[in-house]
């Protein structure tokens, strides 16, 4: 039973600002420019972030990068366990094939939502390569999955949750560890 849980703030908007930006040039870097570039944000909190990076790599390098939004909820393999969410849309850019797809998420974890994202995006195309930006990393991985993109390693423990609030849908910027205490 949970007698309440601790909450310490770990970024603010101007430090996701920063990471993005560093994430983006990270992109263009190992893209060698923004050719054949697709960002698709995993929603929910993936798709304003994804956003974000096609600003962040139309700033850095002049030229605009296509940006989409891929729903996975029903490619999930825990579709048991967990209570079923609306399924919302899939807005892809032009097509899939040929591109090197960067898929954008708020928090890479278990990696069971980037293992539904390629099977839904095997449904969609093939893609040159396949990319993965991840806002933060905190671990405890379930499945071989790496993100190419990082903006910070955050090591949690099994009773940790990260909580990512974006001001297009929370109306704030902020990155958050809460410990739930035990009672």
């Amino acid at each position: 039973m949970s007698a309440g849980s601790d909450s310490r703030v770990i970024w603010d908007s101007d430090d996701i600002s920063r990471a993005l930006n560093r994430i983006a040039l990270h992109i263009l870097e190992s893209n060698k420019g923004s050719d054949g570039l697709l960002l698709l944000g995993i929603r929910t909190r993936g798709v304003p972030l994804a956003h974000r990076l096609g600003a962040a790599i139309e700033a850095a390098e002049g030229a605009a990068v296509p940006v989409g939004e891929l729903d996975i909820t029903m490619y999930r393999d825990d579709l048991r366990r967990q209570p079923t969410r609306a399924v919302g849309p899939t807005r892809i850019p032009g097509l899939v094939d040929g591109r090197t797809v960067v898929l954008v998420d708020d928090v890479l974890f278990s990696g069971r939502t980037i293992a539904a994202a390629m099977e839904a995006l095997k449904d969609l195309g093939g893609p040159t390569a396949i990319r993965l930006a991840a806002l933060i990393d905190r671990g405890h991985r379930e499945l071989p999955i790496q993100a190419d993109f990082v903006g910070k390693d955050l090591p949690t423990g099994p009773a940790q949750h990260v909580r990512v609030l974006l001001s297009e849908i929370d109306g704030e910027d902020q990155v958050s560890v809460h410990t739930e205490k035990e009672a």
